[in-house]
């Protein structure tokens, strides 16, 4: 197979796996679902063997015009290092998720994995896209499944959760979709060539209009990502969402979607507007440090495992929004990290609450009550793993990110030299490090409330360990937390290129505009 074409064979896999495993007997549906999730990953394998991670330019190109009038409209796919990782990772968690589906059962099993192989295709366009309403329809697409896997696989309030959803990122789908208009009419009021929704040259183009125009169109996609991220005070639709989700939507809502939000902040917020995101970057830095605080705290006062997860996933990601603050090349590398390893460590945390869940049908500790260690010891020894990842143990993946984007934000130049008192990015770290130590602290007190203490009487003789399909799911999200940890070159290669030309564009500018 060419390699050009294989990211467009990304894409056309799971739609044609959509309608196929519309037609085929309900049996073959997982089968189908499981077969087509692994090809994914050998092609995301194939991709990773061919990139050259010495270049600049975006690799597997392919490009063709679907009409250029009224306004141009193509069809153009392609990955940089930082593209290329999160499609990787989009492939490895989409067949995990499918694998841990083995508890649907027989509730419409060829409508669920139909809702999957789109919501596959909708986030892997998302991760390719380069045409900017390509993008758009692809972020947008995601809905559809998305909701459809809630509202009708998800726990007793999933109607509510299912339509909340819905509501937050259909809100900042139009909140970006005005960011597009406004960008693309602006270009072409002031006569800016050529007049297209190519991203590449929308990259370059951006920068050239007036600050007041350039600051509300980054306010629309701004706004539109820290929803899906999510930031505060757009998070709340998050915990309810996870809470209602089944167990591999779950996965898939933490291990994915967030990285759509986290994606787009640096693809098109720091790439589209350079300038406006330096001018707001202490505040960015201060967002991040609060989101980590406030969703650790949160974390502490939760008794259902899923909310507990949940928002840490909210702490988790302010270190993305840190690392974009800072503009310092190491930040920014960290920041990147961060969306592959907690995409894959929080996949497994999801992934073990259900396992639990599964065993005791309640996710909540008080009922649980804790001495499950002795009944399920594979289930431990992985919970115990994930949590270690979660807090940021050295030796495994969560601690690369979150050293990366501390040091790179301390320690950033520009940061500090944006007109701002330095003593607010020095505060964002010091406040963003308190969280770390809640993480630990929300974390161990999950896993002791799990696991250690006494047999319960009321789950003696009752619950069972993993079976095989579960070993091999947290066997396999463990490896990549272990691998990533131990050698993070696997993936910052493939990145750092990226985030080293990105910062290194920003200095430029930022001292250009002082001379002027």
């Amino acid at each position: 197979m060419h390699e050009n074409i294989l990211l467009t064979f990304l894409l056309i896999l799971p739609f044609v796996g959509t309608l196929l495993i519309g037609i085929m007997p309900a049996t073959a549906s997982r089968l189908a679902a499981i077969f087509i999730t692994a090809v994914m990953c050998v092609v995301s394998t194939q991709l990773a063997i061919s990139f050259n991670p010495h270049s600049l330019d975006m690799q597997f190109v392919q490009k063709v015009t679907w009409f250029a009038q009224p306004i141009p409209v193509e069809y153009h796919v392609g990955v940089d290092g930082m593209g290329l990782c999160l499609v990787v990772l989009t492939s490895f968690v989409m067949l995990m998720s499918v694998l841990a589906s083995q508890h649907i059962g027989e509730k419409r099993p060829k409508l669920y994995y139909s809702m999957l192989m789109l919501l596959t295709m909708s986030i892997m366009g998302v991760f390719v896209s380069l045409d900017l309403l390509q993008f758009f329809v692809m972020y947008e697409l995601e809905l559809v499944p998305m909701y459809f896997l809630i509202a009708i696989w998800g726990g007793p309030n999933r109607d509510y959760a299912a339509m909340k959803f819905l509501l937050y990122t259909f809100f900042g789908g139009v909140l970006m979709l005005g960011g597009i208009l406004f960008l693309y009419f602006q270009l072409q009021l002031n006569g800016i060539e050529p007049h297209t929704f190519n991203m590449i040259e929308l990259a370059k183009q951006g920068s050239t209009l007036m600050r007041d125009v350039q600051a509300l169109a980054c306010l629309g996609f701004f706004l539109a990502f820290i929803i899906k991220l999510p930031s505060f005070p757009f998070h709340t639709w998050l915990p309810d969402a996870h809470v209602e989700a089944p167990t591999p939507v779950s996965m898939i809502l933490a291990g994915l979607l967030l990285k759509m939000g986290s994606y787009g902040l640096v693809r098109i917020c720091l790439g589209f507007f350079p300038e406006i995101i330096t001018q707001w970057a202490p505040y960015i830095i201060l967002l991040g440090a609060f989101n980590i605080v406030w969703g650790a705290v949160a974390c502490l006062v939760q008794t259902d495992m899923k909310r507990i997860i949940a928002y840490s996933s909210v702490s988790h990601m302010g270190f993305v929004l840190m690392g974009l603050g800072a503009l310092s090349a190491a930040a920014l590398n960290g920041a990147i990290f961060q969306m592959i390893s907690h995409g894959v460590i929080s996949a497994a945390l999801f992934f073990l609450v259900g396992c639990v869940y599964e065993r005791c049908h309640t996710r909540d500790l008080r009922e649980i009550g804790g001495g499950l260690a002795k009944q399920m010891p594979f289930v431990f020894y992985f919970w115990m793993l994930a949590t270690m990842a979660n807090l940021g143990l050295p030796g495994l993946a969560g601690f690369v990110a979150e050293a990366i984007v501390f040091y790179g934000t301390y320690t950033s130049p520009m940061a500090t030299a944006l007109g701002s008192d330095p003593k607010m990015v020095q505060f964002s770290c010091i406040l963003a490090a308190t969280g770390v130590i809640l993480s630990a602290g929300y974390m161990l007190w999950l896993l002791k409330r799990l696991f250690y203490g006494p047999e319960q009487p009321k789950w003696q003789g009752h619950l069972h360990d993993m079976n095989l399909t579960e070993k091999l799911v947290a066997l396999g999200l463990t490896v990549f937390i272990i691998g990533l940890g131990i050698y993070p070159r696997l993936i910052t290669n493939a990145y750092t290129p990226f985030a080293d030309q990105v910062c290194k564009n920003i200095a430029e500018n930022l001292n250009n505009n002082r001379i002027q």
